[in-house]
């Protein structure tokens, strides 16, 4: 089962989050952090729209798409377009298609409410999982990276 998740599903969100991050990164424990998400998605969720799949009754996958709207200019509408971010879906539910129902779900956001794309910034591991469902490299944006 996907659905839309709401503020009542911050902590189960923010577990999801833990985990993602200890696996890439292996975080160790940060008291704070379900406050420090608390308050970021509140924050967000007027622009951001959070996924969150279960099996059994358990979390098995997030995600969340964050709209972003351009500056109209005289005879051009402003274009909509979404980043889609923090996809996750925990190891035991991995390579039985959680990860592409969730993905379907954002895509048919996406389109229904007319965004002229999507882009994510995908770790090393999931682009052959993003190429398959028809992501591209983007040759027409730019990107500057931090400096050192």
């Amino acid at each position: 089962m996907i659905r839309v998740a709401d503020d009542r599903d911050i902590a189960t969100l923010a577990e999801m989050r833990r985990r993602s991050s200890e696996e890439r990164r292996g975080t160790g424990p940060d008291p704070g952090f379900v406050d420090r998400f608390r308050a970021w998605f509140n924050a967000e969720a007027h622009q951001r729209t959070f996924w969150l799949a279960a099996h059994d009754g358990k979390a098995a996958g997030m995600t969340n798409l964050l709209t972003f709207e351009r500056m109209p200019a005289p005879d051009i509408d402003a274009g909509r377009w979404g980043y889609l971010g923090n996809m996750y879906v925990v190891p035991e539910h991995r390579v039985r298609g959680l990860g592409r129902q969730l993905l379907d779900v954002v895509v048919a956001h996406a389109d229904a409410r007319g965004l002229e794309r999507i882009v994510l910034s995908p770790s090393e591991r999931s682009v052959p999982f993003y190429r398959r469902a028809g992501f591209d490299d983007a040759h027409h944006l730019l990107v500057r990276p931090p400096s050192s």
